[in-house]
């Protein structure tokens, strides 16, 4: 007997985006769309096709349109994050520069873990307009186009170039999107308008409703065994807690199992907010950008379990952060992180992974005085923050104020459930040493790939997300002025878009925290701050609230941390985007505790004896440097 299967006649475009339309994810017992929606900037390369498919599902698959590639894919990277890798969105762009601005925000979403599509056009498979608008020619291969520049920084690439490919292509690229341990961005190359607009009778199947489900993959039971022996031995461990743990939604089991067993826990910068201020085993954020108590029981733990991190340079300080002896233990969905310093590796989900290794250490609890230590070093640094962050100046002083002075008076302030967004120059580390965690899964450093520009674009796809679930709380965005000076247009865009941000721009003129290394390694100030650059003129400050209220926000600028306090409040009864300005000191008024060494490159040679001083103390400080075991 023949059988013959339905089809449907449409276009690449058309089907691909039905077929998006239709994917769902179950969470929490509640079905939703698996993509959020999407963000685009229409060109010659994605207009007449995609844009007719994507016109068609507005409102399954709404579209925001952003003023910059780089920034709308930044805003799908934070949506991601916000919504712990089980929901992403599209960013589309045209053939030529719209795409390739975008190559920034894939490696912000490869470094960090995240999903994101992109559909991107691509030049045209028949080659015969060649070489068309914004085309790049290589002369000895065809085949290569600017899109080629994303193999490097996605988990998928795939260029379309038959209408049928996407049958196979697309749920390939879905399937890598909500992989725990290859979960990574994914690009598919939409050759302009021939495949795009080709057409072709694609099963039925190919759009009916599928429901996905994240897989939790079980550890191996022989891993688990080893890591509990390991850990039994131990009389000073020390849990590091990375982002994994809230991907794995795990923070509630990370608490339980570190009190069950007694052990303290330190997180990394991804790892902000697993656990909130004032718990007692929460002994604070490690490594360069850390504390000094998080670094202190760090130096002396004899055993980490290091769970759910990547275990990047800024948590291990280049690897000094630990003693030699010490012995790790890598909880990881991940086998390529898992295995990091020849850890001992434990390769599965965060969640599961921590219940079964509690099961296997049974009634083991470290001693309490390695508790008591770790304890009375979390009190020490808290009253260093207490110190950091008071609004009160030195007697006389008339210095401006600090980023830890404004970073306490909005924490004095918000809501527990607010978002906290911020990326690269200072504030990564000023947030993270100290933002005090009110509520679990609240904060998202950037700084992964320490992306300037990603505060006010992450900031918007943030919003976006949390008006999903939590439309009466605020995302605040920390961004200083040089980051605001790279990518400011979405602060447009939130206005446009109802979706309210509180932006806190901390001008420092210019690049402040670049100078201060430069000035730590020896080197006079060149290049950073604007009045230290190639000027013709008197350096003056940017005026940062007339220009976002050009974009329609309301701003102002403050000169205090009282006026700071006042203005915060009206940005939290504000309906639309508030922007507020003030300056912070760029030489003094630094967190300057709690910092591991990091190896730098310093000159071996120079007319400098500054420099030379600072690389001698660097190769000193590499004598700790851990070369494996």
């Amino acid at each position: 007997m023949q059988h013959t299967s339905r089809t449907v006649h449409l276009t690449t475009a058309q089907a691909l985006v039905r077929h998006l339309a239709n994917q769902f994810i179950e969470i929490d017992g509640v079905k939703q769309r698996l993509c959020g929606g999407g963000f685009g900037i229409f060109g010659h390369g994605n207009v007449i096709c995609l844009g007719e498919a994507l016109h068609e599902y507005k409102r399954e698959l709404p579209l925001w349109r952003g003023q910059n590639e780089q920034s709308m894919a930044l805003a799908a990277v934070a949506y991601a994050k916000q919504k712990l890798r089980r929901r992403f969105m599209f960013a589309t762009a045209s053939a030529g520069p719209g795409t390739t601005n975008m190559v920034t925000a894939a490696a912000v979403a490869h470094t960090n873990r995240l999903p994101i599509l992109f559909l991107c056009g691509d030049t045209y498979v028949s080659r015969l307009p060649d070489p068309v608008l914004q085309q790049v020619e290589h002369f000895n291969d065809p085949t290569v186009t600017v899109n080629d520049a994303f193999k490097s920084v996605t988990r998928f690439w795939d260029r379309i170039v038959h209408s049928a490919q996407i049958i196979q292509s697309l749920p390939k690229a879905i399937a890598t999107m909500l992989d725990p341990a290859d979960c990574g961005p994914v690009f598919l190359g939409l050759p302009q308008d021939d495949v795009q607009g080709w057409s072709y009778d694609y099963p039925e199947e190919f759009f009916a409703e599928c429901v996905h489900h994240i897989r939790r993959q079980q550890p191996d039971h022989t891993e688990i065994a080893m890591a509990a022996k390991l850990l039994k031995a131990a009389k000073r461990p020390v849990i590091i807690a990375g982002g994994g743990v809230q991907y794995s939604g795990a923070t509630a089991e990370l608490l339980h199992f570190a009190e069950t067993h007694n052990i303290p826990v330190v997180e990394t910068i991804a790892g902000r907010a697993n656990l909130v201020h004032g718990q007692t085993l929460n002994i604070g954020p490690i490594g360069v950008t850390g504390s000094n108590s998080a670094n202190a029981i760090a130096a002396e733990a004899d055993c980490i379990l290091a769970v759910g991190t990547r275990l990047q340079d800024f948590t291990t300080g280049s690897w000094t952060a630990f003693d030699r002896d010490a012995r790790i233990i890598s909880i990881n969905v991940g086998r390529f992180d898992a295995t990091k310093h020849m850890s001992l590796p434990v390769v599965g989900d965060a969640l599961l992974s921590l219940i079964k290794l509690s099961q296997a250490l049974g009634e083991y609890r470290v001693a309490d005085e390695w508790v008591s230590h770790a304890d009375q070093e979390r009190k020490a640094w808290d009253q260093y923050v207490d110190g950091n962050i008071s609004p009160k100046l030195p007697t006389g002083s008339n210095r401006p104020m600090s980023y830890a002075q404004v970073i306490g008076a909005v924490n004095s302030l918000c809501h527990p459930r607010d978002r906290v967004v911020a990326a690269a120059g200072g504030l990564p580390a000023e947030v993270a040493a100290n933002w005090r965690t009110l509520s679990t899964g609240s904060v998202d450093v950037e700084f992964g790939y320490s992306c300037m520009g990603y505060e006010i674009a992450g900031g918007w796809g943030a919003r976006i997300a949390q008006m999903e679930t939590e439309p009466e709380r605020d995302t605040i965005i920390f961004t200083g002025d040089g980051s605001y000076l790279m990518m400011n247009s979405d602060i447009y865009s939130s206005v446009l878009n109802g979706r309210k941000l509180i932006i806190i721009v901390c001008d420092n003129g210019g690049f402040a925290v670049i100078n201060k290394l430069q000035n730590n390694t020896g080197n006079v100030s060149f290049n950073n701050l604007i009045a230290d650059c190639n000027i013709e003129t008197e350096p003056f400050a940017v005026d940062f609230s007339s220009h976002a209220k050009a974009m329609g926000a309301a701003a102002e600028d403050v000169f205090s941390i009282d006026e700071v306090k006042h203005a915060f409040k009206r940005a939290q009864a504000s309906q639309k985007t508030y922007v507020i300005c003030l300056k912070v000191d760029a030489h003094e008024g630094w967190s300057n505790e709690g910092h591991t060494w990091w190896e730098i490159g310093t000159p071996s040679v120079s007319n400098r004896p500054e420099v030379l001083k600072a690389r001698a103390d660097v190769e000193a400080g590499r004598s700790r440097q851990r070369q494996g075991v």
